[in-house]
């Protein structure tokens, strides 16, 4: 405690790291102290000078809190405590003063802005400033640039408050934002003129204070007084991220961050907060079941009496997609073992293996990235796979840790250490005995592409193996939500995909819509949308999305985590879990609870570990053989970042990013 520094802010005295900026230490106080270039995951720019306090017996003017900090400040004639004023006649004054300025060029058009309502300068404006203008002259105007589909610009309200250039340059690790000029002639713009491409972009539009540049899709179409909120959790990839499900009526007309900094802090990708148009569209609101090879519609009776019927004596094979809940898997696992059926949730064919959390979990948590000194990543492609999760990793890269990569190289915004693209490669770095690397804290990371094939097992043992020898944590990088839930509570079977489906005469499809069924299999398609798994199937039974009934989720990391209902599924579409109790009375099976809160009973008596909500489990250390690999290279998953899953390829706004994106590399084929 010795290496504190004691300061006095409004008579409140505060014990502060001196490496604290005042507006820190202000904030450990308690005391609010406007801002709005300042915030606390950028660097620090100290260029709007809203945050003005008084230092007493220091200069005779105010000083910026936000770049000034603790230990800079002088004590008191006799030793005592530095004091700073935050209210006294100076910092009102000088307040004032700069909220004059930044209004001169404002066009004051609150009354049709999209920020109107969550906006930084009008709430300031009425706490700080004056309720006249002295400025006469005619405002400053300019052309509004095209950042893309999901930035929305009115440059006329640009603070130069810089923002979003720090954020695009620091976070997202993508320099397509600069300011160019000087004074009032200073504008934010893109490099050539040319459209955002980051994949983080949309984040700017929380972090800009003034509404110059606001969320494209969703502009004119709600007040945010008129949106009920909902904390949620996102299932477009395997991170988890917190998130806030904004909704009117029934439906989600945006979705926004919510911070937790052991998983996303308070980003999320440009796919998680622009899918919500794909909630709306190509929808399954009622049963269909296919007669004379054409899919009518049903009612419930009907479509459960024919799902029943089919299953019935035969041997049933149950996959379970990328975006299905725990609850769902853990019901469809009970009613397909009663009938001696086999499940299968690995639909991606990655060799996950059974039983061991600490292969197909790991032992690193999501925060870990930020301390560590070396990461070492295998057949992954973090951009794409988790965008949020390689910007941490760019984070740790900024603070001096060494990236090293297996596989083939990416831009991921951030230098690496390439080792090389092939197994060899692994086999080398795994055997290698290293030296530094036990004084650092190290973390190994695998995608899901290295364990594909049928040497995965062989791959994942080798990369244990470095994880060992290295004394490194170790982080098995997932691509789908729900595949960490499926592995806890054993939907799988030996020999993966290809032995659940040997022989099976009818396919129960839990959302599984990447995957290729066999022709002759009786398909059942239980899901939100008309997406492949639906044209393939014999029966249809329509369930809810994501936001649209209570689900757990189990992220990479294996962090339980609870996805909330923001609105109701549409038609006739029922939640999962509960398609599946009814189903089990048709096939005499019947599961027992007859609601969500029974059922988590009996699946948290059956896994404890899934009702420790937010809280990630200590895996045991158990090491994969690491077995003879076959040759050749190791790659990350090949996919369209935007269109992995029903509901991103049922986006208008996705289909439009993925189609730019192709463009985009197009273009770079051509150079």
């Amino acid at each position: 405690m010795s290496d504190l520094r004691k300061l006095i802010i409004d008579e409140i005295e505060v014990e502060v790291d001196p490496a604290m900026t005042i507006l820190q230490a202000a904030e450990v106080a308690g005391i609010e102290i406007p801002r709005f270039c300042y915030h606390e995951r950028l660097s620090i720019a100290g260029n709007c000078r809203m945050c003005l306090v008084e230092v007493v017996g220091g200069p005779p003017k105010p000083a910026a809190s936000c770049a000034m900090q603790v230990k800079d400040l002088r004590p008191g004639p006799e030793g005592q405590p530095p004091v700073v004023k935050t209210k006294s006649p100076m910092v009102k004054k000088a307040r004032e003063g700069v909220m004059e300025f930044l209004l001169i060029n404002h066009p004051l058009d609150c009354p049709i802005c999209d920020q109107g309502g969550e906006c930084d300068l009008q709430d300031q404006a009425i706490a700080y400033g004056v309720d006249f203008s002295r400025y006469r002259e005619p405002k400053r105007a300019r052309m509004d640039d095209d950042f893309g589909p999901l930035v929305a610009t009115t440059m006329t309200r640009c603070i130069s408050c810089t923002r979003c250039v720090r954020f695009i340059t620091e976070v997202a690790g993508v320099p397509e934002l600069g300011i160019l000029g000087r004074g009032e002639d200073s504008d934010v713009v893109t490099y050539l003129g040319e459209m955002l491409e980051s994949n983080l972009q949309g984040n700017v539009v929380d972090l800009c204070p003034v509404g110059a540049l606001t969320n494209k899709p969703y502009a004119f179409t709600a007040r945010s007084w008129e949106l009920k909120k909902t904390e949620s959790i996102d299932v477009m990839d395997a991170l988890g991220s917190n998130i806030r499900l904004d909704t009117k009526g029934r439906e989600v007309m945006r979705i926004l961050p919510r911070n937790h900094d052991g998983v996303n802090e308070e980003w999320i990708s440009d796919k998680t907060r622009h899918i919500w148009d794909g909630l709306r569209r190509q929808r399954l609101d009622q049963p269909y079941i296919r007669k004379s090879g054409k899919l009518t519609p049903a009612t419930w009776p009907e479509a459960l009496a024919a799902a029943a019927s089919a299953m019935k004596g035969k041997k049933v094979a149950a996959l379970a997609g990328d975006l299905a809940p725990v609850e769902a898997m853990f019901a469809l696992k009970q009613l397909v073992d009663a009938i001696g059926g086999t499940t299968e949730c690995r639909v991606d064919g990655a060799n996950l293996p059974i039983g061991n959390r600490s292969g197909y979990v790991g032992t690193a948590r999501i925060d870990d990235i930020d301390s560590a000194r070396m990461i070492q990543l295998i057949g992954t492609n973090p951009r794409d796979e988790a965008p949020v999760l390689n910007a941490r990793i760019r984070k740790a890269w900024l603070r001096g840790a060494t990236i090293g990569m297996v596989g083939d190289l990416h831009d991921l915004t951030y230098d690496v250490e390439h080792v090389g693209v092939d197994r060899e490669s692994l086999r080398e770095l795994a055997v290698r005995e290293i030296g530094p690397a036990r004084e650092m804290e190290t973390l190994v990371i695998i995608g899901q592409g290295a364990l594909m094939g049928q040497d995965g097992p062989a791959v994942l043992g080798h990369a244990m193996k470095l994880a060992k020898n290295s004394d490194s944590k170790f982080m098995v990088l997932h691509s789908a939500a729900s595949r960490v839930g499926g592995m806890d509570i054993g939907f799988v079977t030996e020999g993966g995909l290809p032995a659940a489906l040997d022989g099976a005469e009818v396919v129960y499809n839990l959302g599984a819509d990447e995957v290729d069924i066999e022709p002759g299999a009786f398909v059942i398609y239980q899901g939100s949308h008309g997406d492949r798994g639906a044209h393939r199937a014999d029966v249809i039974l329509p369930g809810a999305a994501y936001t649209e009934e209570p689900g757990l989720f189990v992220n990479t990391e294996g962090r339980p985590q609870l996805a909330m209902r923001a609105g109701f599924a549409p038609g006739q579409a029922k939640e999962n879990w509960a398609i599946l109790r009814a189903l089990s009375g048709e096939l005499d099976q019947t599961l027992g609870y007859d609601n969500l809160g029974a059922l988590r009973k009996v699946l948290f008596a059956a896994h404890p570990h899934l009702g420790d909500i937010d809280q990630v489990a200590e895996n045991a250390w158990q090491a994969e053989t690491a077995g003879r690999m076959m040759r050749g290279e190791i790659h990350a998953l090949a996919r369209d970042f935007y269109l992995t899953n029903p509901i991103a390829r049922a986006s208008t706004v996705m289909a439009e990013l993925s189609a730019n994106a192709r463009m985009r590399r197009a273009a770079l084929a051509a150079e």
